[in-house]
């Protein structure tokens, strides 16, 4: 069944390089553009101005950040809205935003806008995520949470929303999935190269000089201790825990129980995860939409989706990471739906994609 509010279109690749003639004309819609919005910052300002009050304070704007596509529009002429907010890809601190540094500030922005806006009766958080960074999960899994305390927040997972993903979900106050969703996988994993039995074959070698044993923790380049071991394990242990007892509180499940059955690192359908509890029910869109319409009391309600304001600093920092002297040629051989795995980071991701090339 096709998604009823499917993700904005991407954009049409750029061509590589721009020819030369074309660049005095840039720079002056550059400098049109600039002018433009300092006139709009003024003339705000003037209008913030004007709006003070008989004891000459100035009355106080909250301009929204994000801008708001109606993806459905509301019936009986009601004002209320669900805000439709998504989670997509790897989640991950080094995955560059839309409108803020990261996937990470997106999110919470969007959540937060959502929150503190009256007419939004309810939020609907689309997660297509198999997980990622620890740090930026929990992070996100409480920014769910906190908007969870000001209003209804139904979690909606699509193809894929495993390990991160599901942690990140947790927050909501109600959680839906497609019978063919791939949900749970529970767990926690570090990961790492062995390559000292092949620097020996090429007569290849490593010095190193560390000023304490576990410095060069897990060097690749000779025998791993004991003792390293059982410290990283120590540490993956330590943050499972943590992601164990989120699950079970928020589902309301025994974490004894769910330590020695669900919580091993499978992965489930949402079929599955439903008769483990892991979720309160299946769906298409529709009825998480229905079901955000009820939690939030607002059944006439319209669906509108966030999305960036145009920003001038982004257009730069683009067009200064444009490069108009050479043409680069990628050869994509099927890597490029996998997440890039940074060393040294922990990760709540499916064992199928830990295999991923580490950067």
């Amino acid at each position: 069944m096709n998604d009823p509010y499917p993700p904005p279109p991407l954009s049409a690749p750029r061509p590589a390089s721009a020819p030369r003639r074309r660049m005095g004309c840039l720079t002056v819609l550059l400098v049109l553009l600039l002018a433009a919005s300092v006139f709009v910052n003024l003339a705000l300002f003037g209008a913030l101005g004007m709006q003070a009050g008989g004891e000459g304070r100035i009355v106080e704007r909250k301009l929204r950040d994000l801008d708001e596509t109606v993806l459905e529009e509301a019936k009986a002429g009601s004002s209320d809205k669900i805000a439709l907010i998504r989670l997509t890809g790897v989640i991950a601190y080094s995955v560059e935003g839309t409108s803020g540094e990261s996937m990470v500030s997106d999110l919470k922005k969007a959540l937060q806008q959502a929150a503190k806006d009256d007419a939004v009766k309810a939020i609907l958080l689309v997660v297509e995520s198999p997980g990622g960074e620890v740090t930026a999960s929990d992070t996100l899994y409480h920014a769910v949470r906190t908007a969870r305390g000001k209003k209804p927040v139904v979690v909606y997972m699509q193809s894929v929303a495993a390990s991160g993903g599901y942690y990140v979900a947790c927050g909501g106050s109600w959680l839906m999935a497609a019978d063919t969703t791939i949900t749970g996988s529970i767990g926690v994993i570090w990961q790492t190269l062995q390559y000292k039995e092949l620097l020996g074959k090429i007569g290849l070698g490593t010095l190193t000089f560390k000023s304490g044993k576990f410095k060069d923790l897990l060097n690749g380049a000779r025998e791993v201790t004991q003792e390293e071991v059982d410290y990283v394990q120590g540490m993956v242990m330590q943050t499972y825990e943590r992601f164990l007892r989120v699950v079970a509180a928020e589902r309301k499940l025994d974490a004894d129980a769910i330590r020695e059955g669900v919580a091993d690192g499978r992965i489930f359908s949402g079929t599955d995860a439903k008769s483990n509890g892991l979720i309160d029910d299946t769906g298409y869109i529709e009825d998480a939409v229905k079901k955000a319409r009820e939690l939030g009391k607002a059944e006439h309600a319209s669906v509108v989706e966030y999305s960036a304001r145009f920003s001038l600093a982004k257009l730069f920092r683009m067009l200064g990471e444009a490069r108009s002297e050479r043409t680069t040629v990628r050869l994509d051989l099927g890597q490029g739906a996998f997440p890039q795995l940074e060393p040294g980071k922990l990760y709540l991701l499916p064992p199928h994609l830990v295999g991923a090339p580490v950067r």
